[in-house]
């Protein structure tokens, strides 16, 4: 398993992974839209630095930059955060599940036996928190446990396919700005920050790249591991963004879920005047904020065999590189 194809390779877990395979020792090839970045980013010891939008590729050119590739990480895709028109399952479902689909039957075809998705740990409290419906009425949770299992049966039989289940990640590289920026906009200036009794898993960039190559080295086809490092409150997590803003006087108060549920609904409903949809309603997003989204990392750290991080000096790096 040493010649590895990474598909975003110039986002920050491609980044990260290049960087530690290259270490490593592996063979690695990536693909990048942008010529710049592929080219000034990635180590020399890339020696494939492939320049274009892989989904406008034909079949006929995958197969032949897979050719020789073992394993192949996809760390691409569309995150919650992007608001599109309505039905937003129709979206994802373009966005995310059939890209995979497809480039897992063509990995499969290449010859290659280990594929990797950059998947969220949305999958993963979905099949915990059934009482949030997320798993049938939220379209990005939705959408990325129908893009899991997908994958999963397009490897059977002849290739393995896992699943890492991604929380908060942190870090920083050149060229990008990280997106914890909107975090910090909701804090700056304000005397009073609301937020929800909840928390959440969290990892550093650098514990993705670990875990992706002890999938890669460990993972079994059709596993999918939540990964974390530490679990931290909402409310600390804000504090600490109030800190180094400077901001000593802001107040990070914790408020009851019925007191936001209202303004959250109208947002929702904002959208849906506009013919858009959330990929996990803001209403329900506020359910899951009050809850702790957390993650044992020894549930899958002594699998994968990632290295304990300090991630809460990595957030403290990338909120300063934010403000």
């Amino acid at each position: 398993m040493k010649n590895v194809f990474v598909l975003g390779g110039t986002g920050l877990l491609g980044f990260y992974t290049v960087n530690e395979l290259v270490k490593r020792g592996y063979t690695v090839s990536a693909i990048s839209r942008d010529p710049q970045q592929i080219a000034e980013l990635l180590p020399q010891e890339v020696k494939e630095k492939h320049t274009g939008d892989i989904n406008q590729l034909t079949d006929e050119q995958v197969l032949e930059m897979l050719q020789g590739k073992d394993a192949f990480v996809y760390a691409a895709g569309l995150d919650e955060r992007t608001l599109p028109q309505a039905p937003a399952a129709h979206f994802y479902y373009t966005h995310n599940v059939l890209p995979t689909q497809r480039l897992v039957r063509l990995a499969r075809a290449a010859g290659v036996k280990k594929f990797v998705i950059f998947g969220s740990y949305h999958c993963h409290f979905a099949e915990k928190w059934t009482d949030l419906d997320l798993a049938t009425a939220q379209p990005y949770a939705r959408t990325r446990l129908l893009q899991e299992q997908v994958a999963f049966l397009e490897g059977e039989g002849a290739m393995d396919v896992i699943s890492l289940r991604l929380p908060f990640i942190f870090g920083t590289m050149p060229f990008r700005t990280p997106l914890w920026k909107m975090f910090v906009n909701r804090v700056k200036g304000q005397d009073v920050v609301p937020v929800l009794n909840g928390g959440t898993a969290m990892v550093t960039a650098q514990q993705v790249a670990e875990a992706a190559i002890g999938a890669i080295e460990y993972g079994r086809h059709g596993s999918t591991y939540a990964i974390s490092g530490i679990n931290m409150k909402y409310k600390e997590f804000y504090e600490i963004i109030a800190d180094l803003l400077e901001q000593k006087d802001t107040v990070v108060q914790v408020v009851p879920l019925d007191q936001m549920k209202a303004a959250y609904r109208q947002v929702d409903e904002q959208a849906a005047a506009e013919g858009k949809e959330y990929g996990i309603h803001i209403e329900r997003q506020a359910d899951m904020q009050d809850r702790d989204a957390y993650i044992d990392p020894m549930d899958t750290m002594p699998i994968l065999k990632y290295s304990d991080d300090d991630v809460r000096a990595c957030l403290i790096e990338t909120i300063k590189t934010c403000i």
